[in-house]
């Protein structure tokens, strides 16, 4: 399953190969992260003379009405979001649709006259490999945020807990593992004070104890703002394929070097100092939509601060340490050490914290920020330890690497 940008390019090829055998072909691509102006182009009717084909991801699934959208190809699959508790890694798979699906998409032909919907796989794919439903969201996303609001709403026996549709057991306990070393759960695993002051703000736990802990920085003003530009969904920087090279030049000017939170926050405070104007931003190639997001978000996060007394303070424009002390505060389980051999920074830090880890056909960490290892010790004392060199070395000496398999072993001996 290709996504919209390449089917968009595979569209171009095949209308310039055609040349004249068909009418002129309007290709629109169409996914979340495209511009809204450049979205709502799908609903705009081909000229006269012409075709429109609308590259879509699985967005038209919603109640949307295209006019003029007479056929649908539908290839059978969809990319759906998996997370998994263990590696804490969320997952962008590849796998067939539901027949639920089946009927959604076949629905959008013909929504405003007679259509049909072509189909790229055969009936015995459709009654024996595509479930009747699609597997609920609850038992494929990362469930720290719902915990929380449990343990805010009073609901403490979350394992015995009625759900319509009960979350897998071990990503329960992933989750209560990580509010404990967040602070927001005691040793009896009931909500603190802090938790309760977690629960209230319109984010991930990470971000919420980062907010916190902030104050103590003295760097709350700074991190308020990297909280509401991440939680703003979608890219903030947008690159058309003609103008890419403009949209680099543009990008550079906001980049910190080994500190992609940073860049957020410098971009941010330069929409503002533009007075949050949207031409300013049409001009810098970056999204006004997520930015508008971003400052609804951050007035938000400041009258739950004010609520709770806690001061929002700026650390200044030269020293930005506390803030990825905040950071790291709230994202040490996101700690990664670099590959020597890894050419992504230029001053070669060695330890970094991310905000998330996705793997499409990589693995790639979103939004990192340089650290110090020794940092994670004093934030995070109950998830880290420092440990004595000479008993780890000790230890290591006596282990002996043993195969799970071994395809050389006779059967049953």
């Amino acid at each position: 399953m290709q996504p919209p940008v390449a089917k968009y390019r595979l569209g171009r090829a095949l209308a310039k190969a055609l040349g004249s055998m068909v009418p002129e072909l309007i290709i629109l691509p169409v996914y979340s992260s495209l511009p809204s102006e450049m979205q709502s182009r799908i609903f705009e009717p081909a000229p006269p003379g012409s075709r429109k084909i609308v590259m879509s991801t699985k967005i038209v699934e919603t109640p949307v009405t295209i006019d003029g959208i007479y056929y649908v190809v539908d290839p059978g699959f969809v990319k759906q979001n998996a997370y998994d508790a263990k590696s804490g890694l969320d997952q962008l798979i590849v796998t067939p649709i539901s027949q639920a699906q089946f009927n959604q998409r076949s629905g959008r032909a013909g929504r405003t006259g007679p259509g049909k919907c072509h189909r790229l796989y055969t009936e015995p794919a459709f009654r024996n490999e595509m479930l009747p439903n699609s597997v609920p969201e609850i038992q494929r996303m990362n469930l720290l945020s719902m915990v929380l609001q449990l343990k805010a709403m009073g609901i403490n026996d979350l394992i015995g807990f009625d759900f319509m549709d009960p979350p897998p057991v071990p990503t329960l306990i992933a989750s209560l593992g990580l509010l404990y070393s967040l602070g927001a759960l005691d040793e009896e695993g009931l909500l603190t004070r802090i938790g309760r002051k977690m629960a209230e703000f319109p984010m991930s736990p990470e971000l919420s104890e980062a907010i916190l802990v902030s104050v103590e920085y003295g760097c709350s003003e700074e991190v308020l703002t990297i909280a509401a530009m991440l939680s703003s969904e979608g890219s903030i920087f947008y690159r058309p394929k003609e103008k890419q090279a403009a949209a680099d030049s543009k990008k550079a000017k906001f980049h910190q070097p080994e500190d992609d939170h940073l860049t957020l926050l410098t971009v941010y405070n330069s929409w503002k100092a533009a007075k949050f104007s949207n031409t300013w931003c049409f001009e810098n190639f970056l999204q006004f939509r997520r930015l508008r997001s971003a400052s609804d978000i951050c007035k938000q996060m400041v009258g739950i601060m004010d609520r709770y007394k806690q001061d929002i303070v700026s650390c200044g424009e030269r020293n930005f340490d506390p803030v990825r002390w905040a950071l790291c505060a709230g994202f040490f389980r996101h700690t990664a050490k670099r590959d020597p051999q890894d050419a992504l920074f230029s001053k070669n830090p060695e330890w970094v914290i991310y905000h998330e880890l996705v793997m499409t056909s990589k693995e790639y960490m979103h939004n990192s920020t340089v650290v110090e290892p020794w940092w994670l010790v004093e934030v995070a004392p109950t998830f880290f330890k420092v440990a004595d060199a000479n008993n780890i070395l000790r230890r290591k000496c006596k282990e002996q690497l043993e195969p799970l398999y071994d395809r050389f072993e006779k059967p049953n001996e």
